[in-house]
């Protein structure tokens, strides 16, 4: 009995909203029955604490320690979405909107990688999926994105709206990744779409693997978007890709998906935008020096 009491309030403790400097709230070890645990920081726009009687949309966001702040960055180097989001907002390009950054695990490429498209793959691409996520650290050996989704839906968007003022329904309901947080990003809108209204993808990493000797991974992707692409009337997406580095592999892809969305009734410039920047790398400089595209398309007609 006394363990177990113990283990509510150290979790009761670990999910207390840490208050920073920076207008970020910080859970530091949010537990969940799907997957590890991990690091999740809230941003809260200018005025959520002397205006109580306003609510906000949502933005969630993949691999969290680089979304925020460069100390806990790859390369010392982040999206800095935050300072990104404050320059729209108060230049009135955006609404004010609360950005969940959620950090992963080792398990990240099988938490990214959208489940229902592995029964596309043969036994041998399953494997390297499985080899990859070993380099990373992983010491799992089944894919994770379900499960992933699960946690975001059925635990983390529970918690945001009852600890936050927030906009609970879909239509201000968002989620933001690259590379492999693209794909997630993009299943997660798929998967849950009276969840998530909008989703974007920047260099998103459709061949799964490094290089483009073997299409099927990516082509199993698009067999699974076929089949459960939402309704355009009520979503929006945003895709792009670099020419440099990692990125020289996407276009392709990219166009490919292009298509699959045009045919389902998504619209250039509308309720779809795929961008190409030419000569930027795969990193978060780069993805940090574009994200406020993503920003205005994501909530252009939100003003």
């Amino acid at each position: 009995m006394k363990r177990s009491l113990i283990k509510a309030a150290l979790c009761f403790l670990a999910l207390t909203p840490v208050v920073n400097a920076q207008d970020v709230r910080t859970l530091e070890h949010f537990e969940s029955e799907y997957v590890d645990a991990r690091q999740v920081d809230v941003w809260l726009p200018p005025n959520y604490e002397t205006d109580k009687n306003m609510s906000y949309p949502v933005l969630y966001m993949q691999d969290g320690q680089n979304v925020l702040n460069d100390e806990t960055a790859m390369d010392n180097t982040s999206w800095q979405a935050g300072r990104t989001a404050l320059d729209l907002i108060k230049q009135d390009k955006i609404g004010p909107v609360i950005i969940v950054a959620i950090w992963n695990t080792p398990d990240r490429f099988l938490e990214y990688f959208p489940e229902n498209a592995a029964q596309y793959l043969t036994d041998s691409e399953k494997k390297q999926v499985m080899e990859l996520a070993q380099k990373d650290g992983s010491n799992k050996k089944q894919f994770l994105g379900d499960e992933y989704l699960k946690f975001l839906v059925a635990e983390l968007k529970p918690y945001i709206d009852s600890h936050f003022r927030t906009l609970k329904d879909a239509k201000n309901t968002a989620i933001c990744g690259s590379s492999m947080g693209g794909l997630i990003s993009m299943y997660a809108a798929f998967e849950y779409p009276e969840v998530f209204s909008k989703a974007a993808g920047l260099s998103t990493h459709w061949p799964v693997f490094f290089d483009n000797n073997d299409t099927n991974p990516a082509e199993a992707i698009r067999k699974y978007m076929e089949m459960h692409v939402p309704a355009p009337k009520s979503h929006r997406f945003y895709f792009d890709l670099g020419t440099a580095s990692l990125d020289q592999y996407y276009e392709d892809h990219q166009q490919q998906v292009d298509a699959i969305m045009e045919r389902s009734g998504y619209a250039q410039n509308d309720n779809y935008l795929s961008q190409v920047f030419e000569g930027e790398e795969h990193n978060e400089k780069a993805w940090r020096n574009r994200f406020d595209k993503a920003l205005l398309f994501l909530y252009k007609s939100d003003q």
